[in-house]
């Protein structure tokens, strides 16, 4: 019924993807679909949009020079271009997940749980 009202008023026109809908007293603000979505996909692994939104003078900088041959840029300048790393990559925070994991008894007969002896506490030799 909305979707009607909506048409009928509009008409022909383009309606904008990002809308606001009223819902139980109060406003809820839909996605904008306008940009690109990232998904994660094993048959197509890049990804549409850059990890890094916001670009410093620099990184901005390196963007144009990376458009060129990246033979020409170092490996620090390579390393600077994705920005700081994600917290996945941090030693505590693979620790975790390891234990995490381990709790869970993940792949028991041929994969992680099955090298960790839970008796001693420790990986098996």
């Amino acid at each position: 019924m909305l979707a009607t009202r909506v048409f009928s008023l509009v008409g022909k026109r383009a309606i904008s993807t990002s809308v606001c809908v009223r819902a139980h007293e109060s406003v809820v603000k839909s996605e904008d679909f306008s940009l690109p979505a990232y998904m994660d996909r094993r048959d197509h692994p890049l990804p549409e949009v850059a990890h890094v939104k916001h670009l410093s003078a620099s990184q901005k900088a390196l963007k144009e020079k990376e458009k060129a041959s990246w033979s020409s840029l170092s490996m620090d300048e390579k390393v600077e271009l994705y920005g700081p790393l994600p917290q996945s990559f941090d030693k505590e925070w693979v620790a975790k997940q390891t234990k995490r994991m381990l709790d869970m008894k993940v792949n028991p007969i041929q994969g992680l749980a099955s090298k960790w002896d839970y008796e001693k506490n420790e990986w098996k030799k």
